[in-house]
């Protein structure tokens, strides 16, 4: 579901708001989502999971075209880890 699909499903359920109110406040929420992680926070949503970040270190990489080495330097890079619930809804979809 992209971004805009979703706020056409909320505008939909929620009579009464217009569009552009419901796209603000979801650019909203991902802004804040996105703000606390980039400050080292994390974000949980109960009943769908957490966003967080993990910390990978500086280490000698290679360019897969040449084969050359090439330093990677140390960055924190965002995940999702889906919970409990989220993760027994997709698996009683699959059944």
């Amino acid at each position: 579901m992209t971004r805009s699909e979703f706020v056409a499903l909320l505008t939909s359920r929620l009579e009464g708001i217009s569009r552009e109110k419901v796209g603000q406040a979801v650019d909203g929420v991902f802004s804040y989502i996105a703000t606390g992680l980039a400050a080292g926070n994390r974000a949980e949503l109960r009943g769908i999971g957490s966003f967080g970040t993990r910390q990978h270190t500086a280490h000698q990489g290679r360019n897969p075209r040449t084969g050359q080495s090439v330093a990677v330097e140390a960055k924190r890079v965002p995940f999702f880890r889906a919970g409990k619930e989220l993760r027994q809804r997709v698996n009683q979809l699959k059944k």
